[in-house]
């Protein structure tokens, strides 16, 4: 009887490594969507000693099944028996966040970010943050551009000392050789950016801003824009006349020689209004929209046109009257 016990407990698991290895890409990704049904069965502990080792070792498959793989296992934290063993499932998905295909990839981070919501500081001490500084010094750029989207969830939990180590790290991405990674650096920054005090945004953030804004891919500049207006809502405004570097570099992006730097700036201009002091609106802003009204690229001057509805009106018109 206990034998008989024994082969029913060992069925699911053996159903679901039959599913996986199958040659029909539809089965192995119902075996995926199935995942939990199976660690149910399995309860905790045999989920973490036998079914996530094995998930560790499968992440050569199709795409699709990756993609799903890396959706289920961000809300599998429950069947490894709660955030105290969800450092089991940083593996796989670390694996899985250097895959080639960017929806694999994609998936991971977020999993991985859900995940790390729910560890303590030590377990985002001892493994979430190892995890995201050898995905950031990893060889290949799939690994570097994933770990960009990794810093800013870890950083919120962490010591002083480890935000100290994560800002580091992170500059390291900006710099890095590969534009793909500063793309997606610069994609990242802004939300880093919220997570920080004044002090450091002004003393180590704006000069990652500045180096990103004077990349020479015109594709890593537009989307210091929003970087920009993030490092604005963080600084104090009676603070922000006196950064030259941030101003000028608020006016280069307006006269950016690319179009599309140009369209960006423009289609978040009201943004920007918000997030500066009066000063800078009426010495920096006011001249540069009407500058960009007479932009040679009609997909600027319809962005900046559509830029003053609502409460930013007032003071927008005002400050053209004036000018």
């Amino acid at each position: 009887m206990d034998e008989q016990n024994q082969n029913d407990e060992l069925y699911p698991i053996a159903v679901l490594i039959d599913e996986l290895k199958h040659d029909d890409v539809l089965l192995r990704l119902n075996a995926i969507r199935r995942l939990s049904t199976i660690a149910l069965a399995l309860g905790p502990e045999r989920t973490r000693d036998e079914l996530i080792p094995f998930l560790d070792e499968s992440v050569e498959d199709e795409d699709e099944v990756l993609t799903a793989l890396s959706d289920e296992l961000g809300g599998f934290v429950e069947y490894v028996g709660g955030p105290e063993n969800g450092h089991v499932l940083l593996s796989p998905l670390e694996n899985l966040a250097t895959i080639e295909e960017p929806l694999v990839r994609d998936k991971a981070v977020e999993s991985l970010n859900k995940i790390c919501d729910q560890l303590s500081q030590s377990q985002i001490e001892q493994y979430f943050i190892p995890l995201t500084v050898r995905l950031s010094k990893a060889d290949w750029f799939t690994s570097k551009i994933s770990a960009t989207g990794l810093y800013n969830t870890p950083y919120q939990h962490a010591t002083p000392q480890s935000q100290e180590g994560l800002r580091q790290e992170f500059a390291r991405l900006v710099h890095d050789d590969t534009p793909m990674v500063r793309r997606q650096a610069a994609n990242n920054l802004a939300k880093f950016v919220k997570s920080m005090p004044a002090a450091i945004v002004i003393e180590e953030m704006i000069p990652l801003f500045q180096h990103l804004a004077a990349d020479d891919q015109d594709s890593v500049r537009l989307l210091t824009v929003e970087v920009l207006i993030a490092i604005a809502e963080a600084v104090p405004k009676e603070q922000q006349s006196s950064h030259g570097v941030l101003l000028t570099a608020l006016r280069n992006l307006f006269e950016d020689k690319s179009w599309r730097v140009r369209y960006m700036v423009a289609d978040r201009f009201e943004k920007v209004a918000k997030a500066v002091d009066e000063e800078v609106v009426a010495r920096d802003l006011v001249p540069a929209f009407i500058k960009m009204l007479k932009d040679a690229e009609a997909e600027v001057r319809s962005a900046i046109a559509g830029q003053i509805p609502g409460e930013q009106e007032t003071r927008i018109l005002r400050f053209i009257t004036e000018y």
